[in-house]
């Protein structure tokens, strides 16, 4: 990220692309694509991630946390506690971790988000 602000910042005094990649140690291309982009691109999975051992069980997962919406805070379900009992009431053969990136993916498509207003005064 650094180094990003660095190139722009160069190339914004005057530097050629070519002047660039010499003074930072870089190829053109990435010096290219540093000027064409205000931040590094992120890396996004194209593909979901597909879980066969948890097929049958996200149903229920997803029950006990919608009934955990009605409870306090602490008495809502932790992944960890979803691991232990679905190994001992219907016989889940899958790691924790399964359940655990499940359970974050779940929070991060439901959370609540607010988009800011900002109006022009009249």
């Amino acid at each position: 990220m650094e180094l990003y602000l660095k190139v722009r910042l160069a190339r914004s005094e005057g530097m050629s692309q070519r002047d660039l990649a010499r003074h930072f140690n870089i190829s053109r291309d990435s010096v290219r694509k540093m000027l064409a982009f205000s931040s590094p691109p992120g890396y996004r999975r194209t593909k979901e991630i597909k879980r066969p051992k948890l097929d049958g069980f996200s149903e229920i997962i997803d029950g006990w946390l919608e009934e955990d919406k009605k409870l306090p805070r602490k008495q809502r379900h932790t992944a960890k506690r979803i691991h232990e009992r679905l190994k001992a009431e219907h016989e889940f053969t899958g790691g924790y971790t399964i359940i655990k990136d499940y359970v974050r993916q779940r929070e991060r498509r439901t959370r609540e988000m607010f988009v800011p207003l900002a109006h022009p005064p009249c």
